[in-house]
């Protein structure tokens, strides 16, 4: 607490709202938009190791929060102040950070499979930007965020030579997406049954209990996409520069459109129960990995065929 009451008195207005701005990097939008946008037009196999990463990460840090449950700082000291702004977005326990574990995952994979210095750099600039907020805004500790960053690490770089050869062989990829759904269903039986002690937050494990239901929705929708798209689909990433914008323009689009949209629809079939938002889940990265991939690649090829019809 000793580094966060340092940061709480060197807090001013300017860059209360920079750092509030910068901590959003780590939140799930922008996981999400980055995922997709390696997914469509960089190179599936490294969008397929982002999502992995992303998404075991999540379970571990989710595991890990409920196993130690550790209070958030302006808990354990209720003489410690925050940024205002970030509260919001501060669910569940302190320990590790969610939104590092986040941006280590998308940006440190991005990293890894980059061959050039300057994006190495821009993600490595990133993740310590995003590490730093947390701390600067009240939020984390130092060692809600270091944990955070190892366990990133650990991933990033084990996982890479999986998906590296995933087009030659793609039979450790299955096993380890199978193995990432496998964590996420037994992390959602283990938070929802376990009986856990009177003093645990109920805010803090229904965090949790989500987080279980959605990793599993899009874990076992990533696993089936990954299958749909090299046996039948087998999209492109690469197409001329307007059909890349139209790619992620529209795409985002419609997925961040069903993200909201599909909320009131499950709502009124599941009630409040979690399954909706696994079932929403599912949806959105099914969408995302297969069906919209399969129309790019479609009006892709129809263009080229008419190019080649007109010469």
């Amino acid at each position: 607490m000793g580094f966060l009451r340092l940061l709480e008195s060197l807090r001013c207005d300017y860059l209360d709202r920079l750092f509030s701005v910068i901590t959003k990097l780590g939140g799930e939008t922008f996981v999400l938009i980055a995922c997709l946008i390696v997914l469509w037009c960089v190179n599936k196999k490294y969008g397929y190791y982002m999502v992995a990463t992303c998404f075991i990460g999540v379970i571990i840090n989710q595991t890990l929060k409920m196993v130690c449950r550790v209070p958030r700082p302006w808990i354990r000291d209720p003489e410690f102040t925050i940024v205002g702004s970030a509260k919001a977005d501060a669910t569940g326990y302190s320990f590790p950070s969610g939104h590092t574990q986040n941006i280590m995952s998308s940006a440190g994979t991005t990293a890894r499979f980059a061959h050039k210095l300057p994006v190495r750099l821009i993600c490595l600039t990133l993740i310590t930007l995003v590490a730093f907020s947390r701390m600067y805004l009240g939020v984390h500790t130092l060692a809600d965020v270091l944990v955070s960053l190892a366990i990133g690490t650990f991933l990033v770089f084990i996982l890479y030579p999986v998906f590296e050869k995933s087009d030659e062989k793609p039979y450790p990829a299955y096993v380890v997406m199978g193995a990432m759904c496998l964590m996420a269903i037994i992390f959602t039986f283990f938070v929802s049954l376990y009986k856990w002690p009177e003093d645990t937050e109920i805010h803090n494990l229904q965090a949790a209990i989500k987080a279980g239901y959605m990793t599993s929705g899009s874990s076992l929708a990533t696993l089936l996409a990954f299958h749909v798209d090299r046996k039948y689909v087998k999209s492109e990433t690469k197409a001329v520069w307007w059909l890349q914008i139209i790619k992620i323009v529209i795409g985002l689009a419609i997925v961040l459109a069903i993200k909201e949209g599909l909320k009131p629809l499950c709502t009124l079939l599941f009630g409040n129960h979690m399954i909706s938002s696994a079932i929403r889940y599912f949806l959105i990265v099914f969408f995302a990995a297969v069906i919209w991939p399969w129309i790019i690649t479609y009006v892709s090829k129809k263009i080229s065929i008419k190019n080649k019809g007109d010469k």
